[in-house]
Parts: C-alpha cells; sequence; structure tokens
C-alpha cells in the first residue's frame, strides 16, 4: 500500500471515488446503545522520512487492529499470555511472523515480541515469489497476498539509453506465474490479523534483555523480557528461542556465529514514487544501465507508483559531490566528503536522470518511501545454537543485495522449514537431535546460493568489479550431523573455487553415472573480479546464460536440498523404471488434477498445513493385476496395528492421497480404493489430463507397478517407494527422525 486508501462506493456495484473528504467506512452509534458496533479511531502515519517538493504521503492504520499490546483501548481479555510456552520468537517481522502463523497451525504454544511499536509503516520488502505463494497457500492465505498488487512477468532492460531486451520473465509451473508486488507493510497486516484469529497478539515495545539455556528441564530457556515503556521485566521460560530480530541480531551475537561476508562499496537511493517520464517501460519490471554512471532498478507498484532503486556514488569525486561543490561554496572547503545519511530525493532523482539519458524523470506525487542502503552479502555461519535450542530465521541469519527479491521470500522458506521441525520436536513427536540440525544444513547452502546468484547479477546492473562472496562453509554442520550417526556427502573438488557441483554443495542426485545431476553456478574469482561486460553483445550473452541457469531459482522453485535423515539420498537408478521419477529433496511438483465430477484443482489443494506429511500413491488405471496388488500392499501396510501409520500417529501425522487415471464415475464400487477412504481417511483424485501434462508424467510415475511419494509439511519431497515398499522405505524412513506416539 503506498498511500492512504482514497474513498470510494460501491451502491452502483462498481468501485466508484466519492469526494476526498468522505469517510464512508465510519460508523457512528447513533442509538447510544453501548454493545453496538462503533468503527475504532484510525490514525494516519507519514510514510517517509523525507520528502519532495510536490508533497507528503500518509496511511492510514487502526491501531486497535495492528498494534498488538499498544493497542490504545487496552488488551482484549482473550490474550493470556502464559510464562511457559513451546516457543519464544524475538522480532515480529515477516519471518519471525510467519513462524509463529505455523506454530499457530500446530497448536504449539508461543509468544511474539518486537522492539517496534507498531508494524512497518512503509519500504522495504515489495515483491513475492511462487513459491512464496504456495508455501502460504497451506496456511490459507495465498489469495490474499497474491492479488494485493501488480503482477510481474514481463522485464525491460536498457543499457546506454538503448532498449537491450524486453521480454516475458518469472515464468514457471506453479500456479501463481510471475512476481507478486505486495509491500512488506502489508503482509505483516495480514499475517497480524491471521494470528488475532488464532488469539495471539505480538508484544510490542519489548526486547530480550538477556537469556540463559540451562541443561536440563522441559524449558532450559529462560529469557528475561523487558516492556521498553514501562521498564519492567518478566520471565518468560521456552523449549525453543527463535532470533528473527534482524541483521544487527543480538542473538546471533550472543552465539558467537561469525556473520561472514562482505559489506560492499554499493549504495542504492530507493523512492517509491509515481514519475513524469518519457522512459517507455517506466511500468515494467526491469533494469536501466548506463556504462558511466551506473544501474537503476524498477518495480512497478499499485496505484501508478514505482519502486526505483538508484545506484549512487558517494565518493569524493563523483556526480553528488561535484553538484554539491557547483551549489555550495563551503561544501568543497569542509573537505567534500558526501555523508550518505545527508543525501536528498532531488540528489538521487538527478543521478536516476543520469543513468536514464537520454530519458527524463521527475517527480509527479509526494515520496511513498525514500531510503538509503549500502548493500551487504552475509550469511551466519550457522543458524543453531550447538544444542539446538536457538534458531536464526530470515535477516538475523542472511543479507544481500535486493537482486531477485530474495530477503522476504528467502525468509518464508526459513519460517516454513524450521516451524516444522520445532513443533515436532517441541510435542515429543520427533527426535530433535535428527531432525533440528537439519534446519541450518538446509537452509544455509540456500542462502549461500542467494549470495552467489543475486551478487552476480547486481555486479552486472552496478558495474561493480567486487568479487562474489565465497561463503560455502558447512563443516559445523557435518561435524554435528555425524556426532548424531548421520553421514552427509562431502565435497568434491572439481569446481575452480574448490566447490561440488551437487546439489548446493552435496549431491541428492540418483547416484547412477547416467543420471540426471541437479547443477549450480558458483562464480569463480576470475569471473567475479573481471569488470561486468558493458557492450549488447556481451550484455546479451550474460542475460542468456545467466536466466537459462538461474531463472528458476529466481522464482524458488528450483531450492533442493542436501543428503540428510529427512532428504535421504535418491536410490540409484536400476535397469527397470523407478517408482517416481524425482529427486529427494527437491520442491514436490503441484500439477493440475480433478477432485470430482463438479471441481478440478491443483495437488496442493489436497494438503492440509503443517505439521502433516503427506503420502501420495500413484495408481495408474488401478486395472492390472501387478498395479492393484501393489496397491493392496499399501493399504495393507497403512492397516497394520504395527506399522508406521499406527506408531506415528496415522491420520494426525499423514494424509494419504490415490491418484488414479480414471473417471470419477468409474470407482463408485472399487473395493481396494473404498477401503483406503474407509481405512485411512484416503482422498482419491483423478489424473484424467491428456498424457503429455498428466499427474502420472509430471512426477515419473511407474505405471505397472505405481510409486508413492512422501512430501513433507514443507512441501519438499522427503522420500519415494513402491507402493509394495511401505514399511522398509516408508516406515524406515520416518524410523529415523520421528517418536512413536
Amino acid at each position: 500500500m503506498a498511500r492512504a486508501l482514497p474513498p470510494h462506493t460501491w451502491e452502483n456495484g462498481f468501485k466508484k471515488p466519492v469526494e476526498a473528504s468522505a469517510t464512508p467506512w465510519v460508523w457512528k452509534n447513533e442509538d447510544d446503545d453501548p454493545d453496538s458496533f462503533v468503527t475504532p479511531p484510525s490514525k494516519e502515519l507519514l510514510t517517509s522520512t523525507a520528502h519532495n517538493n510536490v508533497g507528503i504521503n500518509v496511511i492510514r492504520t487502526w491501531p486497535t487492529l495492528f498494534d498488538g499490546t499498544n493497542n490504545p483501548h487496552g488488551t482484549p481479555d482473550w490474550w493470556k499470555p502464559a510464562v511457559e510456552v513451546d516457543v519464544l520468537i524475538v522480532g515480529a517481522g515477516p519471518s519471525g511472523l510467519e513462524v509463529a502463523l505455523s506454530l499457530a497451525r500446530q497448536g504449539v504454544s508461543f509468544r511474539i515480541i518486537d522492539k517496534a511499536p507498531t508494524p512497518l509503516t512503509a519500504g522495504r520488502a515489495d515483491g513475492v515469489q511462487p513459491r512464496f505463494l504456495e508455501t502460504v497457500a497451506t496456511w490459507g492465505l495465498a489469495s490474499e497476498i497474491a492479488e494485493e498488487g501488480p503482477l510481474i512477468e514481463r522485464t525491460a532492460i536498457y543499457l546506454d539509453g538503448k532498449k537491450l531486451l524486453f521480454n516475458r520473465s518469472h515464468q514457471c509451473d506453479s500456479r501463481y506465474r510471475g512476481l507478486h508486488v505486495i509491500t512488506q507493510g502489508q503482509i505483516e497486516r495480514i499475517f497480524i490479523r491471521d494470528l488475532a484469529r488464532h488469539k495471539a497478539l505480538v508484544e510490542r515495545e519489548r526486547i530480550l534483555s538477556k537469556y540463559t539455556v540451562e541443561e536440563q528441564g522441559d524449558y532450559p530457556v529462560r529469557a528475561m523480557v523487558r516492556n521498553e515503556r514501562t521498564g519492567e521485566e518478566n520471565l518468560v521460560r521456552a523449549k525453543y528461542l527463535v532470533g528473527s530480530d534482524g541483521a544487527a541480531s543480538t542473538i546471533r551475537k550472543s552465539l558467537s556465529i561469525p556473520f561472514d561476508g562482505v559489506s560492499t562499496d554499493i549504495y542504492w537511493g530507493i523512492m517509491d514514487c509515481v514519475f513524469e517520464t518519457d522512459y517507455p517501460h517506466a511500468w515494467v519490471f526491469g533494469s536501466v544501465i548506463s556504462s558511466k554512471h551506473g544501474g537503476c532498478v524498477i518495480i512497478p507498484r499499485e496505484d501508478g507508483y514505482i519502486r526505483l532503486y538508484t545506484q549512487l556514488d558517494v565518493s569524493q569525486t563523483g556526480p553528488i559531490a561535484a553538484a554539491r561543490q557547483q551549489s555550495d561554496a563551503s561544501f568543497a572547503e569542509a573537505g567534500g566528503r558526501v555523508e550518505i545519511e545527508t543525501v536528498t530525493p532531488e540528489e538521487v532523482l538527478e543521478q536516476a536522470n543520469r543513468i536514464f539519458a537520454p530519458y527524463k524523470l521527475k517527480f509527479a506525487a509526494p515520496l511513498s518511501w525514500f531510503a538509503i542502503w549500502k548493500i551487504s552479502e552475509r550469511v551466519a555461519r550457522s543458524y543453531s545454537s550447538p544444542d539446538t535450542r536457538v534458531h536464526l530465521v530470515g535477516d538475523a541469519a542472511h543479507v544481500h543485495s535486493v537482486m531477485g527479491a530474495f530477503g522476504l521470500n528467502a525468509s518464508i522458506l526459513d519460517a516454513a522449514n524450521l516451524a516444522w521441525k520445532l513443533g515436532l520436536a517441541a510435542k515429543n513427536l520427533a527426535k530433535p537431535d535428527v531432525v533440528l540440525p537439519t534446519y541450518s544444513l538446509e537452509r544455509r547452502e540456500h542462502a549461500v546460493r542467494v549470495i552467489e546468484v543475486s551478487g552476480t547479477y547486481l555486479r552486472f546492473v552496478t558495474g561493480s568489479a567486487m568479487p562474489v562472496p565465497n561463503l560455502r562453509n558447512f563443516d559445523g554442520l557435518e561435524s554435528r550431523l555425524k556426532t548424531n550417526g548421520h553421514q552427509t556427502n562431502g565435497h568434491a573438488n572439481g569446481h575452480p573455487n574448490g566447490h561440488t557441483n551437487g546439489v548446493n554443495g552435496h549431491t541428492n542426485g540418483t547416484g547412477n553415472n547416467n543420471s540426471k545431476q541437479i547443477h549450480i553456478h558458483v562464480p569463480s574469482t576470475s569471473e567475479s573480479s573481471d569488470s561486468p561486460p558493458r557492450t549488447q553483445e556481451d550484455a546479451l550473452q550474460f542475460l542468456g546464460k545467466f536466466f537459462q541457469a538461474h531463472g528458476q531459482f529466481l522464482l524458488g522453485v528450483d531450492c533442493p536440498y542436501a543428503t540428510s535423515p529427512i532428504a535421504p539420498q535418491t536410490a540409484p537408478l536400476l535397469s527397470s523404471p523407478p517408482p517416481v521419477r524425482l529427486n529427494n529433496g527437491v520442491r514436490a511438483p503441484n500439477p493440475r488434477l480433478c477432485f470430482s465430477d463438479n471441481h478440478t484443482g491443483y495437488l496442493y489443494d489436497l494438503f492440509e498445513g503443517p505439521p502433516k506429511f503427506h503420502i501420495v500413491v500413484f495408481g495408474s488405471s488401478l486395472k492390472g493385476r501387478q498395479i492393484r496388488d501393489s496397491v493392496d500392499a499399501f493399504s495393507s501396510a497403512l492397516s497394520s496395528s504395527t506399522g508406521f501409520w499406527t506408531r506415528y500417529g496415522g491420520q494426525e501425522r499423514f494424509t494419504v492421497t490415490v491418484v488414479i487415471k480414471r473417471m470419477p464415475f468409474e470407482v463408485g464400487d472399487d473395493e481396494l480404493l473404498n477401503g483406503l477412504e474407509d481405512k485411512v481417511g484416503a482422498k482419491v483424485v483423478f489424473d484424467d489430463r491428456q498424457p503429455d501434462e498428466d499427474v502420472h508424467t509430471t512426477y515419473g510415475a511407474n505405471h505397472s507397478k505405481g510409486g508413492v511419494v512422501v512430501i513433507r509439511p514443507d512441501l519438499w519431497v522427503g522420500v519415494t517407494a513402491f507402493p509394495d515398499e511401505m514399511e522398509e522405505k516408508v516406515g524406515g524412513y520416518f524410523d529415523g527422525f520421528l517418536l512413536p506416539v
């Protein structure tokens, strides 16, 4: 939301503006009934700390809805914070709120505190990837977030005043195609309203003053929470502590975890505004690059606004210093140094015009947001304490460039990955020494790749010759897993930087020399240190290779996880076809299918949110003897009183989906399918699309013997097997990290 919503009426059946002074949302109690609804008071907040000559900008907010314990009417009667909770979350930005959303849906107790008096007013993150939306869809929040702002599915790039590229972009197989624009503040408000529905509030103006972790006890984390407004301190005891307290995380520092990486010499001047311009693609996502002056990045926003990132040269010989010397004689006498906090919106606009030349820009509305950011590229060496009682998420664990919109989008994958593991561990349903170390193993490697990919593109746009930092260091993680009896795969030495070309530093492929491995690109030192290409031909060649290698990673769907107890090594391909052609530890595909004769949808629509695992069995037409015998063995295994289904909680822990190549009217009297529905609550769905796009083809399912895929609560593939291997393969998988109920 760039500005306060103007008043509208719908009395003619569509949205129509009314006079600016109207307040149609206000309802006054005219009958003097004390129990009748009265609109709570709103408040207008400035959205920017700096302004242009067009005016100032405000947004309208309701403190009673969004300000948690700072509600001016007091906290509601239903809010009763406990002294002992499963999880204490420090920081109520997106990552902390996302952990809370997941825990709330698992029935895991928590408290969440934040030092700020309100949610974010404006600025910061501005778009969500398809994988973000696939994740929040399991929480029931995807449509509200996806429909808030513009959809980015085109990219325009100009170099030295000439069009370099204008084409479709941000395409993948997700139902949520494109990059969906929404401000971080709006996302926080959506999450806060959701928490209120779960009887949870953000405790505002609270900080973690100190904490200790005891070696024994049900609630070993002893945290002192201070109310910054009153000075009062209260003890909170918890099983686990989550640090979502930002890039300057005090929790990370308390653990003495290094924040490896670099602070670059690249500054962005960031402006959310409406611009008057003759640039032909002003409302299209993309970049404008000048070989002499640097680069700009354009992100279209709602209501005609755009977010403009402008590279700044604040050196003593740069254009900002030169312009100041011409207008202020005392500037040179004082040393001619540009203090970054003194840069004005007008100076950023001047720099943008240098980069956009021959095109021109000028302000056409008050600034919605203005900020100066210095780019840092850092990743915490570990995301967890050695005892796995304390964990880092979001900016507390990684910071990087804006390129790729990874900040918000990497954070939700942190939260989704950690929260289901915390939930099971807190309820004594999983082995904490096995499942919790996988959080840092899986998520740190993704952040390292974010640094490499976003950093490479950043240097292309800005012309920086600074090398992309090499942050591939997880020796501590490997030793911890080995201590717990689990072997991770080692590094290879074939890469110029000594990195493996496997899956994010590990190989979770099939182990067969003829199998297709998943590769990532790690910029070598020489590749990073040379100046990025600036001729049209070289730039186009760079872009072609870059997006071919990283296009799906930029949308969140290419994110393989390393080998671990929850993503074991994919079985080698033998001469006969496997149960499915899908690696363990990758995103589970989400194809279309038919639910009934009146309803179609996507596979994920059938899945309940965390902490359930989803067992999907592919039964082909279920007419051949071999396939029926195989699915019958699957049914018998799940019905066993001593099998893994019973050991680990049955329908409380698992969902079962049976995908068959039949029409809905053809299965009414099938005893095998009816038995699965009755015994384990299986959902039978119908794969009636054409063969080159159906679910069986998407998963590479075996039509002769069938196949089973276990999908984790965070929608990654856990393990695959034939239907008649349930206790051996699938039961053995769960035995590795779950605890009997």
